[in-house]
């Protein structure tokens, strides 16, 4: 099959191009920079150049797939609104090029305040007021001729190149000189491998009925307060509790998830796709000391 990937060039969707390549599936990537388009040619898919604010450019490049694996994201939490429309915006290109054809259309979602208290299973739908509307649009199109799903991400996607949440709370811990986490850092995050990530979405995209959602959870939730401690250790700097407010103020929207509880299950997804994570957690992942690297001026 032939798939239009956005996203293609970014920490998760080099992954999936990788894998979809492997198992002989051809791709065209999308690309909205020169950089971007050499990494994308560098795994081996073919480029198109175009950015999610450009819907015309994506509805050309959706007209030549055999279905869209959508994981493009506007990442500036400062302009969340903006992030969720132009989400909201792209797959509704997508739905309507796919619509009446039976072709997939795989989106990108997130797990953060859709299970409060509870821990999040793939049989629990996004509320209708959640700001971020991928799994809203892409499943008003499951009735009209398109095998739509979701791949909810877990909140730390980690690996090699992990320029996420965690790399994010290690610049802030290298800021302030301690690693800290939220009251008694009891609230757990579930966490995944990059390259156990990837998997799913081709396998949403080949198998998946419409409606589907899967859960990209290789650890169902870490104790926040062992990850501030492997930050701690890879830092060489002290590890404290502080009020969740604090953290916060120290770390912005993240730090403002890090005092979240997200546990969740991916025993559903296991179950009806076969998919069995195979990759080093986050904990072992944290003890490499790559992950604490300055960033490169």
């Amino acid at each position: 099959m032939r798939f239009f990937v956005t996203g293609a060039s970014g920490f998760v969707g080099s992954a999936v191009v990788a894998d979809l390549l492997e198992a002989g599936h051809q791709v065209l990537g999308l690309a909205r920079s020169e950089s971007a388009a050499h990494r994308v040619a560098g795994l081996g898919a073919e480029v198109w150049r175009g950015s999610l604010d450009e819907p015309e450019r994506l509805r050309a490049a959706a007209s030549t797939a055999d279905g869209v694996i959508h994981l493009g994201y506007h990442h500036d939490f400062s302009q969340y609104e903006l992030a969720a429309e132009l989400d909201r915006q792209a797959i509704e290109v997508f739905g309507q090029v796919l619509a009446g054809s039976g072709r997939p259309l795989v989106v990108t979602s997130g797990m953060a305040g859709l299970a409060p208290d509870q821990v999040l299973t793939e049989d629990v739908a996004a509320p209708a007021a959640m700001p971020r509307a991928s799994e809203r649009a892409v499943f008003a199109f499951a009735d009209r001729g398109v095998r739509a799903s979701a791949v909810r991400l877990a909140p730390t996607v980690h690996g090699p190149g992990d320029h996420g949440f965690v790399p994010a709370l290690i610049d802030t811990a290298r800021r302030h000189g301690v690693s800290a986490y939220p009251g008694d850092g009891s609230n757990r995050w579930p966490a995944v491998h990059r390259l156990d990530a990837a998997p799913l979405f081709r396998l949403a995209a080949e198998q998946a009925p419409a409606g589907t959602v899967l859960h990209a959870v290789a650890e169902d939730g870490i104790p926040v307060r062992d990850i501030a401690e492997a930050i701690g250790q890879g830092l060489a700097l002290p590890v404290e509790s502080v009020p969740a407010d604090t953290l916060a103020q120290r770390a912005g929207f993240i730090g403002h998830v890090f005092g979240l509880d997200l546990p969740a299950s991916s025993a559903l997804t296991r179950q009806r796709f076969g998919w069995q994570p195979r990759h080093p957690g986050l904990l072992a992942d944290l003890a490499r000391p790559d992950y604490f690297a300055p960033a490169a001026a």
